[in-house]
């Protein structure tokens, strides 16, 4: 007897690498019983800070089934973003993830590429494909689904290539093979604990986000805290830090994604470039840039705060 499972699970996989993922690994869709309540004890800490969108859906959050109706798999797909240059030295730092085009564009159009190979090749097969627009955990599936372990600054890692990618996923109401958790592998290294400038890592796999680099350049729209200037590290845009310091991140290797190189101006502006923005240049360096989110006006706060 044929085994479709094991023949579709194939397909998907190679699929998905010929479409540029660094990786696939597939669940079975079912409620998330070990993050439910760390998920809870999170929120109930104000982790979340000013993102009151993460109390939202809280059983969404843990259970697929409630997010897209019949779904069998959760197929999670790891796409890698690591640049081949680096900002100059004397420059405000932007997030690596920023470089080049809004990557949720850019993945959201390989997902539904992967989501019509699969009904052209199986047949009527529902679901939906999400990047980071959702509530949907995409680091506890990505970890469920055996792609690379949780480390203690909460992002996903793996052996192979350290933790500089995007995580998306297809959740469709196909039933395949499912992949096996792995083990982690940070043992007593605590590198990126002791290097966040905010301690926004309070204990081992506890990131406080409303203490986060990120979270303040990023998500807060109100004024920068006093309390954490000269903390900030010269990120004007997220903050890799705890990423940079990895031991695993020495094994990166430059993503091959054209849509992820950088405007050339990104790489070569200074602090002063920075200092002296105006709004034309901020819209034609990132007019397709995730950096969008935090508008002209965020970015000039962040620098100004920098600069201060």
């Amino acid at each position: 007897m044929l085994n479709h499972k094991a023949t579709y699970t194939e397909l998907i996989k190679s699929e998905a690498k010929r479409l540029g993922f660094l990786s696939c690994g597939i669940s079975k869709a079912e409620f998330l019983e070990a993050e439910a309540p760390r998920l809870e004890a999170w929120l109930q800490k104000h982790m979340n800070g000013e993102m009151h969108y993460m109390e939202n859906h809280f059983d969404k959050r843990l259970d697929p089934t409630l997010l897209v109706e019949g779904s069998k798999s959760v197929v999670s797909l790891l796409l890698n973003y690591y640049p081949s240059e680096l900002q100059t030295e004397d420059s405000y730092k932007l997030s690596k993830y920023a470089y080049g085009n809004d990557y949720h564009h850019v993945i959201k159009h390989k997902l539904k590429s992967l989501l019509y190979f699969i009904q052209d090749e199986i047949g009527e097969v529902g679901g939906r494909a999400f990047v980071d627009s959702a509530p949907v955990l995409d680091k506890a599936w990505a970890a469920k689904s055996g792609l690379g372990w949780i480390g203690k600054h909460s992002n996903l890692l793996t052996q192979q290539v350290g933790s500089f990618y995007f995580i998306a996923e297809l959740i469709i109401d196909l039933e395949l093979e499912y992949d096996h958790i792995t083990t982690d592998h940070c043992g007593t290294c605590t590198k990126c604990i002791d290097a966040c400038p905010t301690e926004a890592i309070t204990e081992p796999y506890v990131v406080d986000g409303s203490k986060c680099i990120s979270y303040f350049t990023i998500e807060l729209k109100e004024n920068l805290p006093t309390e954490f200037k000269g903390k900030f590290d010269d990120w004007m845009f997220g903050c890799d830090v705890c990423q940079d310091v990895c031991p695993w991140n020495k094994f990166s290797k430059p993503h091959n994604e054209p849509l992820f190189n950088p405007h050339p101006e990104v790489l070569d502006m200074t602090k002063k470039d920075w200092e002296e923005i105006t709004e034309d240049t901020f819209k034609e360096v990132f007019q397709k840039s995730a950096v969008k989110r935090t508008k002209f006006s965020g970015l000039e706060r962040n620098i100004r705060f920098l600069k201060s």
